[in-house]
């Protein structure tokens, strides 16, 4: 990310990535494959049942783009562009504040805000982002010290979970940096109950890149996860982290989400037929919608990707299914779908490759009866008519045509 330093150093950057290649190699032979399960049996995951992301959160976060260049002002115009773009009323409702916001921690061990970035304080700032509709959301670590050297959650949980609270926190994102010789399984856990003891409800992130394999415990610690490095925001790292994160689609359902990472749309280092690619992905795949614009300054077209309804809703369907690759074609060129609560099926065709290329999906692929079905293109938000058996569309260099199928019932 152009302007952002690195979050992690390079051992931990590079133990991560070496971590994770067997299981990306281990997607592309399975995407060669002609034949492929269209409807995977989902895993019976114990997810937690504390009312809170029943769908995948949705908000705001600064990493991306401002990185440590975080202040009070900078807060409260974000939230107030929220508001006014329509991010709020399309389902956009945390606003969280990343890395480099906490300086130190005072003589009785209470973590303090950066008081030149933070003059009127936590409580004040979350009291004003509650003013306009939304939620607060904050950021720590569990190690010692955070990514960029402020003060750390380690040995501190209980203390922290009660701060937080008592300004009003709604979202906890906690990172994984200088943790060496502590168990993620174990540290989460205690942020968690130290969250819960507090009474206050609070969203809990954990976000340690998928390098302790989060999806084998982190569904009943946690209400989304890392699955994945770091993003960037380039058409590669986009594929790559939603690659990765497909992988894991059983352990997802409401109460707890696989989490590729935080969106780029709007940040300039892709087109905005990519940045639509990027926000259908992540729907198709449930993952959580967290924006890293600015959204102050951001374009007509970007808010339009951002607040388009129709694909917002395949992201935030109440039967909380991941969706799953249902047939390649050819390298490159893939069918992913989703089923969704009222019995269809959101489908993105997606060109990975330097070319247009005309695409298809066969409703079976897709588990649906052979039948007839109606077709609704959602970039495009118009019907597109009744197949019978299938679907065929032109679909552009790095990007996705993303329709809804819905079976015609007989009477």
């Amino acid at each position: 990310m152009t302007g952002v330093p690195p979050r992690r150093s390079i051992i931990e950057r590079s133990l991560s990535v070496t971590q994770r290649r067997w299981a990306f190699t281990l997607l592309a032979a399975t995407a060669t494959c002609s034949a492929l399960v269209s409807a995977p049996v989902r895993a019976q995951t114990h997810r937690l049942d504390d009312g809170l992301a029943r769908t995948p959160p949705m908000g705001w976060n600064t990493w991306n783009k401002f990185a440590c260049n975080v202040s009070e002002r900078l807060i409260r115009e974000t939230a107030d562009a929220i508001v006014s773009s329509g991010m709020r009323d399309a389902g956009y409702r945390y606003v969280v504040i990343d890395d480099c916001w906490q300086v130190y921690r005072d003589t009785s061990g209470t973590i303090v805000a950066d008081p030149q970035r933070f003059p009127g304080g936590m409580k004040a700032l979350a009291d004003y982002i509650h003013s306009k509709g939304l939620l607060f959301g904050i950021y720590t670590d569990a190690g010692t010290a955070t990514c960029q050297g402020r003060p750390g959650t380690h040995d501190h949980e209980e203390q922290d979970a009660r701060t937080y609270a008592a300004w009003g926190v709604d979202y906890v994102k906690e990172d994984w940096c200088n943790a060496r010789g502590l168990t993620a399984p174990a540290q989460y856990k205690k942020f968690h109950d130290a969250l819960v003891a507090t009474g206050r409800p609070i969203v809990l992130s954990i976000c340690e890149w998928g390098s302790n394999r989060p999806w084998d415990w982190a569904a009943g610690t946690g209400h989304l996860w890392r699955t994945t490095d770091d993003i960037s925001d380039n058409w590669a790292s986009m594929l790559y982290n939603f690659d990765l994160s497909a992988i894991h689609q059983d352990v997802a359902g409401p109460g707890g989400w696989n989490d590729p990472d935080m969106l780029e749309v709007g940040n300039g280092g892709m087109t905005d037929g990519e940045y639509r690619a990027h926000l259908a992905l992540w729907a198709i795949a449930a993952a959580p919608l967290i924006a890293g614009n600015d959204v102050r300054t951001m374009t007509a077209a970007t808010r339009d990707i951002l607040t388009n309804r129709e694909v917002l809703a395949v992201d935030q369907d109440s039967l909380g299914a991941q969706g799953w690759l249902a047939e390649q074609s050819a390298p490159g060129l893939q069918v992913w779908t989703k089923p969704l609560k009222d019995g269809a099926r959101a489908v993105a065709l997606l060109n990975r490759t330097a070319a247009e290329a005309e695409m298809s999906v066969d409703w079976k692929a897709i588990d649906l009866p052979p039948g007839r079905a109606t077709v609704r293109d959602l970039w495009a938000q118009a019907d597109r008519g009744a197949f019978a058996g299938g679907y065929s569309a032109r679909v552009a260099s790095h990007a996705v045509v993303m329709f809804t199928v819905t079976p015609v019932r007989s009477h």
